[in-house]
Parts: structure tokens; sequence; C-alpha cells
């Protein structure tokens, strides 16, 4: 895959600069968020001064319409008053159904002191009461608003790097398309000159074997040229024997694979009809068995299996090359990718393509070890079963 220091610098820049933004986000949320409950603490010193000066004030002295303007200001905040003896002298800004059960407001008690220091009213070094409360409805929002934040900038950075991906995706797949349909519209004049330079051959006093061995190119020419003219564009599909049309590319790749390779072909099923697009299916078992040998570096055993699985048909490619780790099963199928230091990593992400998108099969990594690894091609059956 191709590497570029440039993008490399300016994704890690990114990274930096949106890892700062965040960073510096959280640290003023955080810092208005102690600045209100520090302004709490001091609203609600002032509501337990309000309420000594009530209980230092006797029966017959008023104490004024300063600590009733005060307790009638708390109007947000949730406090219980508790006496030195340990009942509860007053509530605020609770539920009124709820300020007579007495475990609920011990259950209060207890979340207050967790979220605020209690507040001890006292006369002359006398303990008289102690107020406990708790963060506003305000302070609670603003205790989260951080993670609401931050959940709001992942939303939004996923659906931009989705709209990205697949537009990239898309542009690539138009890129490669076109490549391919003018890969065949180049190949087609010189093959066509091939055919006709052929034709002469034949009325030439020429070996014969030579002209079917011309024909025999020329025929894979035409096949290689109708298999790229159809990437881009959803090909014709019809019922054909999948055991035959595997085995026509099997016999085809061993008569032109090394000695040094041992084929084998098994089947479990005579026939099966599924709906196939020939030139393209042969053209994903060509690549699995190439894919294969190159794992193998030219030495080996290529074995296909055919079995039937209910609705489906299971066409294994087998070799015994150095295996794919567990953590590559899935993303060798990505355009790129590629173990070997020549070639564009297209061969695997081409039959996920041929596979999936066209012939709406599945194709995975059936099992991989040091001894070899099996590739499975699943495609549903026409038949019932």
């Amino acid at each position: 895959m191709n590497f570029n220091p440039k993008n490399k610098a300016s994704k890690i820049t990114l990274l930096i600069t949106s890892f700062v933004i965040v960073s510096l986000i959280l640290w003023n949320t955080n810092s208005f968020f102690q600045t209100f409950k520090k302004e709490e603490r001091h609203k609600m010193e002032i509501w337990a001064t309000a309420q000594k000066v009530l209980l230092q004030a006797s029966l017959d002295e008023d104490p004024g319409e300063l600590p009733i303007t005060v307790f009638q200001n708390n109007s947000t905040t949730p406090m219980i008053l508790v006496n030195l003896d340990g009942s509860i002298s007053n509530t605020n800004n609770i539920p009124k159904e709820l300020t007579k059960d007495s475990l609920y407001l011990q259950k209060k008690m207890r979340q207050f002191q967790r979220e605020n220091q209690p507040i001890k009213i006292e006369d002359k070094g006398d303990h008289l009461q102690t107020l406990y409360y708790g963060n506003s409805e305000v302070l609670n929002k603003l205790k989260y608003y951080p993670l609401a934040l931050l959940l709001i900038i992942l939303l939004f950075a996923t659906v931009i790097y989705f709209f990205f991906k697949t537009n990239k995706a898309s542009e690539q797949n138009k890129l490669w398309a076109g490549m391919a349909k003018e890969t065949a519209h180049q190949i087609g004049t010189p093959l066509s000159s091939l055919l006709g330079w052929n034709q002469l051959l034949k009325t030439e006093n020429i070996n014969p074997e030579i002209t079917r061995e011309i024909e025999k190119d020329i025929s894979r020419l035409e096949t290689i040229t109708e298999r790229f003219s159809k990437i881009g564009s959803l090909p014709n599909l019809s019922k054909h024997d999948v055991v035959l049309e595997t085995k026509n590319a099997f016999e085809y790749l061993k008569l032109r694979s090394s000695k040094l390779v041992h084929f084998s072909f098994t089947s479990q099923i005579k026939s099966a009809e599924v709906l196939l697009n020939p030139s393209l299916y042969q053209w994903t078992i060509e690549n699995l068995v190439k894919n294969g040998i190159d794992a193998m570096k030219g030495k080996g055993n290529i074995s296909i299996e055919i079995l039937k699985d209910g609705n489906y048909i299971n066409i294994l490619v087998g070799d015994s090359g150095h295996g794919i780790p567990k953590s590559n099963f899935n993303t060798i199928f990505n355009p790129g990718v590629t173990s070997k230091k020549r070639g564009w990593g297209l061969g695997l992400s081409l039959v996920k393509r041929i596979v999936e998108e066209y012939h709406q099969g599945k194709v995975k990594v059936q099992s991989s070890s040091k001894q070899g690894t099996i590739m499975q091609i699943s495609l549903k059956s026409t038949e019932l079963v």
C-alpha cells in the first residue's frame, strides 16, 4: 500500500488539534461547574445564617424580613434541615409526597453529604442544627454537559467520517470501473488483429497444433476482455452447473501451472444449479487458486472441494501455504491489502465483489494455520431442498 508522509503528518496534526479543542472545552466546563458550585455553597451559607438568626430570636422579638426573604429565594437547591437529636426540622425543594418518607429522606441525606459538605448551624459554640443540601437541577445538568458534548462531537465526527469514506469508495469504484473498461477496450484492437493473423496462418502450410494453441490464447484474451468489460456494471446471471464451471476453471489452471503444484478436485455432489455469470465466477476461482500458489511460493498442494449445505453450495479452495493471521481474516478483502512485494492487492477485493455484490453469495476464510488456508465461497442453489 502507498505511504504518504504528508498525509500522516496532516492526520496527526488534526488529531492533536481535536484533542486540544476537546480538552479546552472540558477544562472550561469543569471550571464553570466549580465556580457555580461555590456560588451555591455561598448561597446555602447565607441560608444557614438566616436560619441561625431565626433560632436566636425570642418569641416576642421580630427577626425582621431578611431571613424570610432568604428562605423564599431558595427555590432550586434541595435541602434537609436536621435537629441535634437527628429529627428532621424542615425540607425544601423536595417533592411534598416524599417529605414524610423517612427512608427516602435518610437516603437523600447520604446523597447530599456525598455531593456537598453539610453546614453546621451553631450559636456561641453550641451545635443547634445541620443543613444537608444537594446540587440544584441546573448544576446537575451542567455536570453531565461535557459528556453530552463529547457524544455530540463523536456523532458529528462519525457522520463526517462515513460520508467521506462512502464518497471516497464511490470515487474509487468509478475509477477502477473506468480503468477496467478502458483496458478491455484497449485489448480489443490487437485481439481483432490476432484473430485475422491466425486465420491467415491457417491458409499457410503451418502445423495445425500451433494455430490451435494460438486459438486457445485468443479465447483466453477474449475471456479476460469480457471480464474487465463487466466491472462496474451488473452482469447477467443465468442457471449454470457450479460443479462443471468450477471443474473447468480447475482444469484450465492445472494445465497451465507448475508441475511442482499438486492439484486435487473432489465434489460431494454430481451437479448443482446456481445463478452464475460463468466468466466472472471462473475469475474468482482463478484468483483464489493463484493466491494459494503465491502463498506456497509455487510449490505445494491446491485442493478444491464442493459440498452441499442446505440451500447453499460451498466451494472450498485450499492451499498448503504459510497461512493468514486470524486478525487479518476480514482485512485481506480490502483493496490494496497484499503481502506480495509486487501487486496492487485487488485479487481478493474482486473476489469479494464478484461473489457478494454480483452473485449475492458469501466469501470468507474458513480456516487458516501454518499448514495452509481454506477459503470458502457459498452460493445459493436454485434447486429446492
